[in-house]
């Protein structure tokens, strides 16, 4: 079966919600924030779709070490993370009374002075000082009784959970008390199904219970977000991104063994962008053990995504077929491709897409074997297209001077794009900022001149296709006006959604991840800026003229 097609040609914004800060956030952007945008976007320039990053729980940083901030490499992509949480928002949160409520406010005085020193100090996003303000906060609210209407939800929630949340949750507790790596706890409690297991889950019961109803809160207020963005006019609403893995000693690991392939990463083979491979450190699905259980683990995995959700987009889809298996401690150089079943994998996801009434964004950038494109758009799976990317390579033309694809050429079954949270920003691309960037941080493979010219080459050759369709005036131009002509041109395009990336809007010039750097570059923690590098809240982002321009232009050639 195919899976369900967008209503019609739609359009909305793409954004790392982390960056997106509201006058109410607690230093970095929740779920909160997320409804705003949906609910503002939509009723102010029709948008049809919000495309979120990974909001999987994260693997918490051990020993005084910070959490990794990459929404990639998380601990479960069963279930969201709590620091998502507008915790104000939270029904019990309101009803502190006395000395509760007093601590309560100093948290929220604490949490005022971390959004100010993120956007109006230039202080990066700080997760895990989140996450100590928001995890006091949340402590606080549950020993607020309930209401009884509330205690039911929440038991029902559990009960639709299941296993699933109680191994979920354990492991969250094994982990305050034997640190995140559960490879390295005591032996007994490495088996999620031991009797040690067992005694520890009573003795831990509390913080089971606990860890549970952050669950369930996130659900609750994902739900309520893509409440907002239907009742916003919204056809599309929430699209959640799956992580293409999950990091090696997290939850789903732990609870999950026989599922994954122990001594394996996932990675790349050598290709133009990396000689050497690459290793994600991302343990890959075994496929016989996903065949031999009916692909459970898969169904739920996807259903618990598409819960409160128009649309999910797919990390590296190409996994759906293969995927490149390093084993540990080998170079990347040294793996292998592994097949998986595409027709179970490809099944799975259309029923729950199905059932859930939700669009499907595969990525496919980068080495695609041939067919998988067509498989994909035979199953009604969207692809991704960024504009860079997109020339007229042919069957006879060497790669390095194929032309722009003409708008006409592009395949209608995408999501059209100026660019991702791993490129350059459209502003950087026009200025040349990137280069300049990669320069500073020794990331050139080629001598700075030579890649301005080539880069230069590239950029000019985009500029005069836009000048010939008539986007773009003749004669020199402002950036600005480059990237509204870099939009009117996706608009040519017969893709079947296109997505305007949020920093675009505002001429941001900084990258959300700059691939290749570790502490050399800010990876994930940037809020949305304008040209001048100063943070922008989302009240700021929605008066700003430059982002109300060109959403006007896009949203009125979108179409009805």
């Amino acid at each position: 079966d195919r899976l369900p097609a967008p209503p019609r040609r739609g359009h909305g914004f793409l954004v790392q919600l982390y960056s997106l800060l509201s006058a109410r956030s607690w230093g970095m952007g929740d779920l909160g924030d997320l409804a705003a945008l949906a609910d503002w976007s939509g009723r102010t320039f029709g948008t049809d779709f919000v495309q979120v990053n990974p909001l999987h729980a994260a693997v918490p940083g051990a020993g005084g070490a910070p959490t990794d901030p990459s929404p990639y490499r998380p601990s479960s992509r069963r279930f969201p993370d709590p620091v998502h949480l507008r915790v104000e928002d939270v029904p019990e949160f309101g009803m502190l009374t006395g000395e509760r409520r007093e601590r309560a406010a100093r948290l929220l005085a604490r949490a005022a002075a971390l959004r100010d020193a993120v956007l109006h100090k230039g202080e990066l996003i700080d997760r895990d000082a989140v996450w100590e303000l928001k995890r006091r906060a949340l402590e606080l609210v549950r020993a607020v009784p309930p209401a009884p209407a509330r205690l039911a939800a929440y038991e029902a929630f559990r009960a639709e959970q299941g296993r699933a949340l109680e191994d979920h949750s354990t492991w969250c507790a094994l982990a305050e008390v034997h640190g995140p790596d559960w490879r390295a706890w005591p032996g007994g409690l490495r088996d999620p199904r031991s009797a040690d297991t067992a005694r520890a889950r009573a003795a831990l019961a509390d913080r089971i219970d606990f860890h549970s109803r952050l669950a369930w809160l996130t659900d609750e207020q994902l739900a309520a977000a893509q409440r907002t963005a239907r009742a916003a006019g919204m056809r599309i609403g929430l699209v959640h991104d799956l992580a293409v893995g999950v990091h090696p000693s997290g939850a789903d690991t732990w609870a999950q063994q026989d599922a994954f392939a122990a001594g394996m990463s996932v990675g790349a083979p050598p290709d133009a962008f990396s000689p050497r491979g690459q290793d994600w450190g991302l343990p890959p699905w075994r496929p016989d053990a996903l065949e031999a259980c009916g692909y459970r683990p898969y169904r739920e995995l996807l259903r618990g995504l598409l819960r409160h959700a128009g649309g999910l987009r797919i990390d590296h889809v190409m996994g759906l077929f293969r995927l490149w298996w390093v084993p540990q401690g080998a170079e990347p150089t040294r793996g292998t491709y592994v097949r998986y079943d595409p027709e179970a994998m490809l099944g799975v996801l259309a029923l729950e897409a199905h059932r859930a009434g939700a669009a499907v964004v595969g990525e496919d950038l980068g080495t695609v074997e041939p067919g998988v494109r067509e498989a994909l758009a035979e199953r009604g799976v969207l692809g991704t297209s960024v504009l860079w990317f997109e020339r007229d390579y042919g069957e006879e033309r060497e790669p390095a001077p194929a032309p722009p694809l003409r708008p006409g050429q592009w395949r209608a079954g995408c999501l059209a794009t100026a660019t991702t949270h791993d490129l350059p920003s459209t502003a950087a691309r026009l200025t040349g900022d990137h280069v300049a960037l990669r320069h500073r941080l020794g990331l050139l493979t080629r001598p700075l001149e030579e890649e301005r010219q080539e880069d230069a080459r590239e950029v000019g050759e985009w500029l005069e296709l836009f000048r010939r369709l008539g986007l773009l005036p003749e004669g020199p131009c402002d950036e600005e006006t480059a990237v509204l002509a870099v939009h009117r041109y996706l608009l040519r395009t017969p893709a079947r959604l296109i997505g305007v990336w949020l920093p675009d809007a505002v001429g941001d010039r900084r990258p959300q991840n700059l691939p290749g750097t570790w502490d050399q570059y800010p990876n994930w923690r940037l809020p949305v800026a304008g040209p001048d590098g100063r943070p922008l809240s989302l009240e700021e982002l929605a008066a700003s003229p430059r982002l109300r321009a060109l959403m006007a232009e896009v949203g009125a050639a979108a179409g009805p």
